[in-house]
């Protein structure tokens, strides 16, 4: 019997192990510094230099870039290395997925990556090493080298849309999935929120891992409350059999 198409939507509590904070948690960023907000707000970051000032000081010292996979994000890969067809549905910005050995094409990152740039004008894009290396050297606001144009990181900001092919493609998965796993998201951040939702009228199994309710708590066939460094390792080997059966 053919595996079933298990889709895992994961928020930034599965990262939180490798050092990443979250951000709406009890401890989360917008709650302990509202202001930083600004700082990841298109408006705002376009129109203020200061702002933008204070972005690229964020992001030297944002531990995002040395961060390691942790126990969640290895047994997400392990689970597509066993031969069971997974696709990531990713809020997260720090590729963390793909450091697992989740292959790229199987990960779709609904807000970007925090490991690039781009160019606001001209659309160049790099690594983001390269950009913060300049900031480190004196650079406080770096331009584009290309035509001069306002750089940010390649993450969608506040204010910015989702990609519309990438979520699209979001919402295919989901549809066709038999398992779906929100995996350390709030669920309140829409549109990916609402794929959970999405996958339940679909007749789709959904499971919750997460530390907080969720407003689709009611609508889980399974909602798990403990630690997901360990919770989620186990709940995928019991989850999908080696005979295929879910």
């Amino acid at each position: 019997m053919d595996r079933p198409l298990v889709a895992i939507l994961s928020g930034a509590g599965i990262s939180t192990d490798s050092g990443i904070p979250d951000y709406r948690g009890p401890n989360g960023l917008w709650r302990k510094d509202p202001e930083a907000e600004k700082l990841v707000t298109y408006e705002y970051y376009m129109g203020d230099p200061e702002i933008r000032r204070r972005s690229w000081q964020m992001r030297r010292k944002n531990r995002t870039l040395k961060a390691e996979p942790n126990a969640a994000h290895r047994a997400v890969a392990e689970l597509e290395r066993s031969g069971v067809p997974v696709r990531v549905i990713t809020q997260n910005v720090d590729g963390l997925h793909q450091l697992a050995g989740m292959p790229a094409r199987k990960v779709l990152e609904l807000h970007g990556t925090a490991r690039s740039f781009v160019c606001t004008r001209c659309h160049t894009r790099g690594r983001m090493e390269d950009a913060l290396a300049r900031v480190e050297a004196g650079e406080d606001d770096p331009p584009c080298l290309n035509c001069g144009g306002i750089l940010k990181s390649a993450t969608v900001m506040f204010g910015e849309r989702l990609d519309p092919v990438v979520l699209g493609e979001a919402l295919a998965i989901t549809k066709a999935c038999q398992i779906f796993v929100a995996v350390g998201s709030s669920l309140q951040v829409q549109p990916a929120a609402g794929l959970a939702g999405v996958a339940a009228d679909h007749g789709a199994r959904l499971v919750i891992v997460n530390a907080e309710p969720t407003p689709y708590d009611d609508r889980a066939d399974d909602v798990v409350r403990e630690p997901i460094g360990t919770a989620l390792p186990a709940l995928l080997r019991a989850l999908v059999p080696a005979d295929g059966q879910a």
